[in-house]
């Protein structure tokens, strides 16, 4: 019988971080699930600390990549479950009940294409920063994300057989990418109107911020025109702005 989720990690020497990863899914009330950690030939405590865990379901493979998207698309040839979960080291579900209330949902609803929900930004011990600035809406659509990333990558939950490989030509922002292709295979959305996921400020593409807006903006050029994306752009560069100012 296949999982029901797969849940994908990929580390690279975040013995600081992945500890905070293994406790989340370690109090996970529902273990309907596998886990697969894709890790990049640590030199650290990472690999020892996963291993350590004992958790049931693991999966582990640890060896040289040729970046995160090269590691998240082993991790989907890896995947046995019904649905494809990313959570990097240092991210968590937000609760112990995460996993079971989403079950509770997929199950109560014949398997939607893609369930996703709210993002809470965490620091390092876990507590929480802020909301997410982007809210997730309650009907997701391709056109979603003309305004951005609307729905955190990984509190989008998606059936395994819709997706496809992260395109490595990016190298921050393949999942905005992945996000779109996956909408445009799945036929139902379903929101869960609560916070799924935590995510640790400072991750990969927050620390390489510049590129990965270069990178977005080309990808919405590319599925919403070059004009409309320009000037959308003026309404995020406000938007920011305005955030800013109420720091």
């Amino acid at each position: 019988m296949h999982p029901l989720y797969s849940i994908i990690t990929v580390t690279y020497n975040a013995s600081q971080t992945i500890p905070a990863t293994i406790r989340s899914i370690a109090s996970q009330t529902c273990r309907l699930f596998e886990w697969i950690v894709v890790d990049g030939a640590s030199t650290d405590d990472t690999v020892r600390l996963v291993e350590q865990a004992g958790i049931s379901g693991l999966r582990l493979v640890s060896e040289p990549d040729e970046g995160l998207y090269d590691a998240m698309n082993k991790g989907l040839g890896m995947a046995h479950g019904d649905y494809v979960i990313f959570l990097n080291a240092g991210d968590a579900f937000h609760s112990p009940d995460t996993l079971q209330a989403v079950a509770d949902e997929i199950m109560d609803n014949d398997y939607p294409g893609i369930v996703y929900g709210q993002t809470d930004i965490v620091d390092a011990s876990g507590h929480k920063i802020s909301e997410r600035h982007l809210t997730a809406p309650t009907r997701l659509t391709v056109d979603s994300f003309r305004d951005g990333m609307v729905v955190c990558h990984q509190a989008f939950i998606v059936l395994r057989k819709l997706t496809t490989a992260y395109n490595r030509r990016y190298r921050f922002s393949a999942d905005f990418e992945w996000c779109l292709l996956c909408l445009q295979r799945s036929n139902r959305n379903l929101y869960i109107d609560s916070v799924l996921i935590d995510y640790l400020s400072e991750g990969m593409t927050t620390r390489n911020r510049r590129e990965s807006l270069k990178e977005r903006f080309a990808i919405m050029s590319h599925y919403f025109g070059f004009w409309p994306t320009l000037l959308r752009h003026f309404g995020f560069a406000a938007r920011a702005l305005r955030r800013k100012l109420k720091a």
